[in-house]
């Protein structure tokens, strides 16, 4: 395949220096960039190309979701704190799902992601062979974790048997694009044989380990209960961080003794600051964890928990967050933010050799974002001007115009080419009617709700 280059009025590389190149373009062949430059000197590099230029645009990595659960429960979940939430709404829900309603939920939220320029998800979630046909197709990254309870009060989750079915069958399909990693929904959800059985598949499969983590104030407790220890360190007794990478969403509730920890094994976090703000959580200490050495990303959480996958809106809230916790205006600058959601959420999942930043030998993972907006005005380029404030900021989803991975365009002009919405949104429509009378039906016999993981040893 010849060499395209696609030229903008701005690149934003998000390489170690954070380079804006002011007109400047990506040279693509094939599925990975082979130069960022100006588009002066990647023509005269590559003569015979063809040049596609987006006036009004930027050009920047695609967007590296750290935790999302995939659902279709988006608005009836609400107005409720962690554990109750829970209780009450989500585990009655998975109790009750059905393998075409899982799959009809991925379909929807990659397409979502898709087109508001998050080209990789790490989804933890059901039935997990459905989100593998719709990655196929969709076109998005997938890192694949299925939702685990591996233990008897939790039998209507999935096991780790499914883990290792899907470990053998979709791991690295999809033109390398679908990883398969071992979860577990919270290590409460399973016995210490699953933790054991847990990383011994992530060993075995030289693959990541991902579950919840210091979600809760109650959960600190639970641990000192069960393990007499704060939860960082139940999760090394346990074996849990003995994987080849682990990722940890949430970790809201830490003490210095775990971020040590945490930074000495190389453990790294999804921060999700909608979600944790919304079930009252708390607040995580994104910094501390950085000056650690902890990789940060940022997640969505799940379309129940958000109430939407719009990342550039989850970099707002995860810049605002800590201002406002920290009580420091000056905490966590927009370049850093930016970095979260890129080349640090790349590395949190151990990708950041093949997408988080726009530079040669990369994947040709990446997106377009409209300039000509009120949000994007004014527009100073350059690394000291209003760029990056404007996208962490002002910058909303429906932004981006333009979304390719793999050399692929999967969104041009704003809609989803590699499959149709309308189809979509049709097929989740036809199946959570089902789904809600199920729950409602199950949750009217059993009134107080899913067994609460808090008390059960």
């Amino acid at each position: 395949m010849s060499v395209q280059i696609l030229s903008a009025d701005f690149v934003v590389t998000m390489n170690a220096d954070n380079t804006v190149i002011e007109g400047g373009a990506v040279a693509i062949d094939g599925d990975r960039i082979v130069e960022v430059g100006t588009l002066a000197d990647l023509k005269q590099h590559h003569p015979e190309s063809l040049v596609r230029r987006l006036p009004n645009r930027l050009l920047m990595p695609g967007l590296v979701n750290a935790h999302l659960h995939s659902g279709v429960l988006r608005g009836t979940a609400e107005g409720l704190p962690v554990w109750d939430w829970l209780r009450m709404f989500i585990d009655p829900m998975h109790r009750v799902l059905q393998p075409r309603e899982a799959e009809a939920a991925s379909w929807l939220c990659y397409a979502e992601s898709v087109l508001s320029g998050t080209t990789t998800v790490v989804d933890m979630w059901r039935y997990m062979e459905g989100a593998g046909r719709a990655a196929r197709q969709i076109g998005n990254r997938t890192v694949m974790v299925p939702y685990v309870g591996e233990h008897p009060d939790y039998n209507y989750f999935d096991h780790l048997d499914d883990t290792e079915r899907l470990l053998e069958t979709w791991h690295g399909k999809a033109d390398g694009r679908v990883e398969v990693w071992v979860g577990l929904e919270h290590a409460f959800y399973s016995t210490e044989a699953g933790h054991e059985r847990a990383i011994a598949l992530a060993k075995k499969f030289k693959t990541g380990f991902h579950t919840h983590s210091n979600e809760a104030q109650v959960e600190l407790d639970e641990m000192q209960r069960r393990y007499g220890c704060r939860s960082i360190q139940a999760l090394e007794k346990l074996g849990l961080l003995d994987a080849e990478r682990t990722l940890l969403a949430h970790c809201v509730w830490l003490d210095d003794s775990e971020i040590e920890l945490m930074g000495k094994r190389g453990v790294a976090v999804a921060h999700n600051p909608a979600s944790n703000m919304k079930l009252a959580s708390g607040y995580a200490p994104v910094e501390k964890l950085r000056a650690a050495g902890v990789a940060v990303g940022i997640g969505t959480d799940g379309e129940k928990e958000n109430n939407n996958l719009d990342m550039f809106e989850e970099m707002k809230f995860a810049s605002l967050l800590t201002k406002f916790a920290t009580l420091n205006a000056a905490a966590l600058d927009s370049w850093d933010v930016m970095r979260m959601a890129t080349i640090e959420g790349a590395r949190a999942i151990g990708k950041d050799h093949e997408i988080g930043s726009l530079e040669a030998g990369k994947k040709a993972d990446l997106i377009a974002v409209r300039t000509d907006t009120p949000r994007m005005t004014p527009l100073f380029g350059g690394r000291d001007g209003n760029l990056h404030h404007n996208l962490v900021h002002a910058v909303r989803g429906g932004d981006v115009d333009m979304t390719m991975v793999d050399g692929r365009i999967l969104v041009e002009n704003s809609e989803l080419k590699s499959a149709s919405m309308a189809d979509l949104i049709a097929e989740v429509h036809a199946v959570v009617p089902g789904l809600f009378s199920r729950r409602a039906a199950w949750l009217a016999q059993n009134s107080q709700g899913a067994i609460s993981p808090i008390g059960n040893a």
